[in-house]
């Protein structure tokens, strides 16, 4: 277990003397352990809890009522404990998955684009304790994308930013049970496929990061033949992320060290369960599902993520028969994605991506 570095983010980010010696203080601390933390404000902290509050109340309900929480439309919804796989192996988690709520008048939902569909809610209280969140935990994922820009010395603190206008932001909000003789593994090692992970854990425990180390390579997971899951799983070099009242741990995903070239990693992470029940959130601040994401230096006409590709075949990749990738294989959604991803490149080549991205 080590001390992590927490932060404070400033009310806004201007681009300030003060602003850069932050976001220089925070890429250090990515660099050097994987993870950071940021100090909620009291009114984020007060949506924290109801979160958790909506979230043990939505698990402890009976398991028909969590199984009618499934959408063939969207991935959103419940996920039950040994459903979900990592490296082969089951996950000893309950999931509930609260991706982008379309309705069924969106013109994507029309238009039959995977992935996209309402999210179907337990009830309204849970809706709305958890919009909040995502509400409080998006203006966070600017600003500290913002900083990032400025601590990569990058000319414009707001290229990250246009990426993620109308973000595909979601959200896992996760139970863990309690250890038991046959059971000790919550969720296996592996890193997150997107951009920037933002995530809360209350009081009991079972988060563990891997700093980098020198001289060991990460897998480019978005390459097809390359995974982090499993990875590492025994090795001793794991660090405990222990609880911290009214903090965020925030740490890169696969699409930041894609865009950075490596110079940032994407964390590998795993669960063990406790002695006890445990619940955490996960909130994932990510490009809108439209875009063609390049390396922000010198980017290459075959160098590029698609994410609305990139986040379909991760989620069809780690739910297989679920009735969600079903329908988009049933309904050959994968052609209407592979014409978004078509149009997408056409409109982005490096060149014109490099102006979009200064002009907004």
């Amino acid at each position: 277990m080590a001390e992590l570095e927490t932060f404070r983010l400033p009310e806004s980010v201007s681009g300030s003397d003060a602003d850069i010696t932050l976001a220089l203080s925070m890429i250090q601390a990515w660099r050097k352990d994987g993870i950071f933390q940021v100090q909620t404000t009291n009114a984020q902290e007060l949506k924290v809890q109801r979160a958790f509050e909506a979230s043990r109340r939505f698990f402890r309900q009976p398991m028909a009522a969590k199984a009618r929480c499934v959408s063939d439309l969207t991935y959103s919804g419940y996920i039950a404990s040994g459903e979900e796989l990592t490296a082969g192996e089951a996950d000893h988690s309950e999931v509930f998955t609260v991706c982008k709520d379309v309705p069924l008048t969106d013109a994507r939902a029309q238009a039959r684009w995977p992935c996209h569909g309402p999210a179907p809610w337990p009830d309204e209280a849970y809706r709305r304790a958890m919009k909040d969140h995502l509400e409080g935990l998006g203006a966070i994922g600017d600003k500290l994308l913002q900083l990032v820009a400025l601590g990569l010395g990058l000319d414009d603190m707001h290229v990250l930013t246009r990426l993620t206008r109308e973000g595909w932001h979601h959200m896992r909000v996760l139970r863990f049970p309690a250890r038991s003789p046959t059971a000790t593994r919550g969720i296996g090692a592996h890193t997150d496929y997107g951009l920037l992970v933002i995530a809360a854990q209350d009081e009991v425990g079972g988060l563990y990061v891997r700093p980098p180390i020198e001289g060991e390579t990460r897998p480019r997971n978005w390459l097809p033949g390359e995974s982090s899951a499993g990875r590492y799983e025994d090795d001793e070099r794991w660090t405990y992320v222990k609880p911290v009242p009214g903090v965020l741990t925030v740490f890169p995903g696969d699409i930041l060290q894609f865009l950075t070239r490596g110079y940032l990693l994407s964390t590998p992470h795993r669960v063990r369960l406790n002695t006890r029940e445990r619940f955490a959130m996960a909130y994932f601040h990510e490009p809108h599902f439209e875009a063609c994401v390049r390396p922000l230096t010198h980017p290459a006409g075959n160098e590029f993520i698609h994410y609305g590709s990139h986040f379909t075949h991760m989620f069809m990749r780690s739910y297989p028969d679920r009735v969600t990738t079903q329908r988009i294989l049933d309904e050959d959604r994968l052609t209407v994605l592979a014409w978004l991803r078509h149009e997408a490149v056409q409109r982005t080549t490096p060149v014109e991506e490099e102006r979009r991205l200064a002009t907004g």
